[in-house]
Order: C-alpha cells, then structure tokens, then sequence
C-alpha cells in the first residue's frame, strides 16, 4: 500500500455550528463517499431566501472519485439538498426505504431522476470501492433511521446519524445496542456522533409518552381536534391515529407535506391506518365535532402553512371555531419561537384551546440527552471522537462529555465545515481546509443570489430606493431635462416636498459640476450624483437609501 492511501480524511462539509445542512465526506485513497446531504431554513438575515443548501465546490473538483451518497434518514436537514446536487453528481444514492420513499417525491417535484435510488435495510453490508458500510437500526423522530458503520483499509468509522436511545418505540424496532457493542469489541478508529441534546442531562422521553398524553387529551376533550407536528414524524402520525380509532374519532389530514408523507408511509407499509378512520378533509362537516380529529402542518409558525392560514381565519376549507382545541406537538427550532408564539397567539384569539407547554408532555425530542451519548460512547469505545450535527456550543459540550469519560483531549476534535480531519491508525489531526460555505435557492435560482446581493436587500428593505431620471444631450453633455426623482420606501413623496426640490438642487449641482470639468463618461457622472445626494440624504434624514441614476440620451 502507498503513503496516498495509507490516510484517511474526514471532511465535514455541513451540519457543524448549525443545526441543517448536513454532509459529511470520507476519503480514503482516491475514493469519496458522501453522508447525508441536507438542506437548512434561512434566518431573518437571508431576505427572500427559499433555502440554504451546503457548498459542494470540493466534490465537484473531485467528482471522478465519488462513488456513492449514503443516507442515515428522511428528515430535510439530510436529504433536502439532493434534488439540488443530484443535477451535478450521478451516483447511486443508499437509503433505507422510507428514506428513499420520501426523496423520491422530492426529486419527482424538482423533475430530477430518481433511477440511481437504492434502497437498503438494517443488518445489510454493501460494497463501494475500499469502503464496506453497513446499516444499524435507531430510534429517532422519523422511521426506519439508521446509524453507519465504514469499514475502510484504516479503521472502522461508526456514524451515529441522529438518534436517541428509545427502549419502547411505537413500532417496536429498539435501537440495535448488540451492534454498536460488537463493533466496540473489534475496534472503533473514529466516532461522528449527534449532539443536539448534548446539553441536556438525563434521558430523552420515549414516544410511547406522547400516546399516553394524547389518549389523556382525546379523553377530556369534547369538541374537535387539531394537532400540529412535523410531517416527518410518522410514529407520532401513527399514534394519533391508534388514538383517534380508540374513541371513535375520523382523522383527517391538512397540508401538503403531511398528505405527501402520510401517502407514502401508508403504501410502503409505516403507518397503519384501521378500515373507515381516515377520511378527507372535504368530508369534515359530515360529522360533528367530537368526531372528528386533523392532523396539520404548521407546528413551526411557517407563514404558509395550515395551521398558521387557520389561525388568521385564512384557511380555505378549514376555520377555527370556540370550541376546537389544537395541540402542538413539536418544540420551536431555533429561530422560530416568535412565529410559533404568534400562532398560539391568533389562535386563542379565535376562541381555541391551545395545548403547547413542554410540561403537558405531547411532545419529545427524537434526540440523545447526556446519558444516551454516554452509553453509545461506552459501547463503541472509539480511538478518536468528532461531535457533529449541533451548533458550536452542542459540540464543545459533547467534546466535555466525551473526555468526561476518559478519551484523551487530543483525540476530540471540534471541528468546523470545511475542516480536513486526517487520521492514520495511529494519530489524527485538523490539516487544513476545502472550499465550504452555503448556497442559497431562491425560487428556481440556485446560488445566484450572493452577498452582494443580499446586501442590496438588505439596504432595499431597510432604507428604500430613489430613482434619478435625467435626459442629457449625447453631443453637448449638457441636461435637457430632469432631474426627476421617484421614491420607494424612503420617504412620502408628497409629505416630503422640500426634502425632494432640496435633493433635485443637489443633482442639479452635481451636474453642472461634471459639465464644467468637461466629465462625459456616463459611469463617473453617474457616480458623482450618487455621492453628493448620498451625503445630503445622510445629513437630513440619517438613512442611506440605495440611488439609481438613470442617465437617458438624446
């Protein structure tokens, strides 16, 4: 074996001081495979933004050495961005089959094929190139997850995926302890483990508990239902379902995520659904309201959404009336609370019971707390430790955890996206950096949209925009008419005439200037008005609209 190969990199690329946008390469050799490829939501920052998708410059430099995609589960922050990258990169994609049931519409939405989909199961080991990977159940918030095991010329990596320790999940299928500890005994080089709970102490809440809180609501509560969670969420979906059948309720769905999930769920085998307890939401009015139970999207506030359009009476076929009580059964993501905190808001103004509180016990975390992350780590015993999947404070915690049980401080590496991670068998360290960064989709553009033009939005959304229109005469130089100027969004024109005829003076100025030192040239005259009105606005009203000067010739 050479010295090339006798290395092997980890490179995170996304999903490190972010919760999103996961993605993960492993190089060994001239050989790449890629985890998870998801997407992130935007943060106010990001005016007009659809999505943020993780910068693939490096595989694209390198795309004759990857060899497949690798998908630990169905939630967008690990699948969202591949109708986005598949476009570029032609490789077969494993995922288990709920996974891949989900893609599959994704990419039929965005008109990209589906054909290189190869579905997998826990317990199966498979082939590419030097790397052998295999697949070992977990319990998280969305069926059939998996963790990873890669076997490479090195050492095994073991990938945890998002996951947490649930003795008693809805479908039964515990998270495969024996496995993690048999590869603990044959020796583990490098963990990559889940690090959104990393804070939290304790045990998280198996989801048998949400049934148990919803059989107490379905219970006590005699008008109409309406619960909001993730559409992902299909355990949490089954539940409500078992529940509803227990006391004689219909269960409709809203939203088309939720329609799109709970379609798929159903065919492929997730979701039971009993005879005669789904119906359509057309149908609601047929029965009365104690009969009846909705399953929504909306748990996140998404202006969009079902929920939030019923809760600003919105809704095309569904209103809220005194009476109905919604229960949300999800926790804000970060960044949401104000969104979420306005729909219960306009929700209880409607005359709704609105049951959210962490306290009532109708949602918990699909995540590992303190004391599962220490059991993995017992079990699989890893050589060399990176936490991903949390923002900075999650991973340095998780690092802390970590050493808290006994693993060298040299050995655990905080890194962030971008960061080679080389390892041999013997040692591992941070040697340098790859391209990394996001890219943002808006409407059908995909990376188009830079910080030079977030920029422009920004002060756009800010400030405003006056427009300064002037005819000038293409021999002479000199202005024939004008200056006019158009206002929006930085003052009332008609409340602000002096501000205005002041303003027009200051071009005037700025003209006669350049005509006097003989300045033809469209760009500096076009700068110089940009300059002089700049500074008179800035003076006057303390704000910077953005001006467009737009010289027209005759």
């Amino acid at each position: 074996m050479t010295q090339v190969e006798q290395k092997l990199q980890i490179i995170p690329l996304g999903g490190l001081g972010e919760i999103g946008k996961n993605l993960t390469v492993v190089r060994c050799g001239d050989e790449i495979i890629v985890i998870d490829c998801g997407l992130m939501f935007p943060d106010d920052e990001m005016l007009g933004i659809d999505l943020v998708i993780p910068d693939i410059t490096y595989l694209l430099e390198n795309i004759d050495l990857v060899k497949a995609i690798v998908l630990t589960h169905g939630h967008e922050d690990h699948i969202g961005a591949l109708p986005y990258v598949l476009r570029n990169l032609n490789v077969p994609v494993y995922g288990t089959k709920l996974t891949l049931g989900i893609l599959e519409g994704r990419l039929k939405e965005n008109n990209v094929d589906s054909s290189s989909l190869v579905p997998v199961k826990p317990g199966d080991l498979i082939h590419i190139g030097c790397f052998k990977v295999g697949f070992v159940n977990v319990s998280h918030s969305i069926a059939d997850a998996v963790a990873l095991y890669i076997k490479t010329p090195l050492g095994t990596i073991v990938h945890t995926g998002d996951f947490k320790l649930d003795q008693t999940p809805v479908d039964g299928k515990v998270t495969d302890f024996h496995k993690f500890a048999e590869l603990g005994d044959q020796g583990v080089l490098v963990m990559l483990a889940d690090s959104t709970n990393a804070e939290r102490p304790g045990h998280t809440l198996s989801e048998k508990t949400v049934g148990v809180a919803f059989d107490e609501a379905f219970r006590n509560i005699k008008d109409r239902i309406i619960i909001a969670t993730f559409s992902s969420n299909v355990h949490r979906i089954q539940q409500v379902i078992d529940t509803a059948h227990k006391y004689n309720r219909k269960v409709a769905v809203l939203g088309r995520s939720m329609v799109n999930v709970s379609n798929i769920s159903a065919e492929l085998g997730y979701l039971n659904i009993p005879d005669g307890v789904l119906i359509d939401i057309d149908e609601i009015n047929n029965y009365p309201p104690s009969n009846i139970v909705i399953i929504t999207t909306g748990s996140q506030g998404e202006p969009m959404s079902a929920l939030t359009r019923m809760s600003t009476s919105d809704h095309r076929k569904v209103g809220i009336v005194p009476g109905d009580t919604v229960i949300i059964s999800a926790t804000p993501i970060p960044g949401n609370e104000k969104l979420v905190s306005r729909t219960i808001d306009n929700l209880l103004k409607q005359g709704a019971n609105v049951i959210y509180e962490k306290t009532s016990g109708i949602h918990v975390s699909g995540h590992a707390s303190q004391e599962e992350l220490k059991l993995i780590h017992n079990l699989v015993r890893p050589k060399f430790f990176i936490p991903v999947h949390g923002e900075y404070r999650h991973l340095r915690k998780h690092a802390m955890l970590a050493q808290d049980l006994g693993m060298p401080k040299e050995n655990v590496f905080v890194a962030e996206n971008g960061n080679i991670i080389e390892f041999t068998k013997e040692k591992g360290g941070i040697v340098g950096k790859v391209p990394s960064g996001i890219v943002l989709v808006d409407g059908l553009g995909v990376g188009d949209v830079g910080n030079i033009v977030l920029r422009d939005r920004r002060q756009l959304s800010q400030d405003g925009i006056l427009i300064i229109v002037v005819t000038m005469d293409k021999e002479m130089g000199a202005v024939v008419a004008g200056p006019d100027i158009v206002s929006r969004g930085f003052v009332y024109v008609r409340e602000s005439e002096e501000l205005m005829e002041e303003a027009k003076e200051k071009v005037k100025m700025a003209l006669e200037k350049c005509e006097d030192n003989n300045i033809t040239e469209w760009a500096v005259i076009k700068s110089n008005v940009r300059d002089a009105l700049g500074r008179y606005l800035y003076e006057r009203t303390r704000r910077r609209p953005m001006i467009l000067p737009i010289i027209m010739e005759i």
